[in-house]
Order: structure tokens, then sequence, then C-alpha cells
């Protein structure tokens, strides 16, 4: 009768590796599938900081210096049948 005992531990440290890289394998998708919900919130708070940044830095110029948006034709101030002149001086 021949004993196994080697192999029987080779096919046990064999079996225990294949656990230890499929264990391995899954933390990376993990890992991988967490990074890039990261990255897709960095971008979003990048977004998000330049959105704010302009806010403030509209909101601290001077107001002749803010720009209105052209209105819609729809939204376009109806112009004046009568035009108002100022009085004239007269010199007396």
């Amino acid at each position: 009768m021949r004993f196994h005992l080697f192999e029987q531990h080779a096919d046990a440290h064999l079996r225990k590796s294949r656990e230890y890289l499929e264990e391995a394998n899954l933390a990376r998708v993990e890992h991988q599938a967490a990074a890039e919900h990261h990255a897709a919130l960095a971008q979003m708070y990048v977004e998000r900081i330049a959105r704010i940044e302009a806010e403030i830095n509209s909101a601290l110029q001077p107001r002749s210096l803010v720009t209105r948006p052209a209105p819609e034709e729809d939204e376009r101030p109806k112009t004046e049948s009568v035009v108002v002149y100022p009085a004239r001086v007269s010199r007396t």
C-alpha cells in the first residue's frame, strides 16, 4: 500500500490557492467598482465647485457690469408709439 500523503497536501494547497485567487479577483472587482463610484463623485464635485464659484463671482461683480440675458421674442418690451423728449431749457 502506497501513501499519497504529499499528493493530498499538494491538492489541498492548490485548492486553497485557488480560493485565495478567487477572493482576490472578487476584491479587485469590488474595489474597481468603488473607484468608479468615487471618480464619478469627484467629477460631480468639480462641476459643483465651478458652478458655485461662478455664482459667487457673478454676485460680487458690480451691478452695471452684470450682463442680462437677451429676452426672447415674446418677452421683448413693447416700444412706445410716442417718443417723449426732455424739455429744452430756454435762455432768457
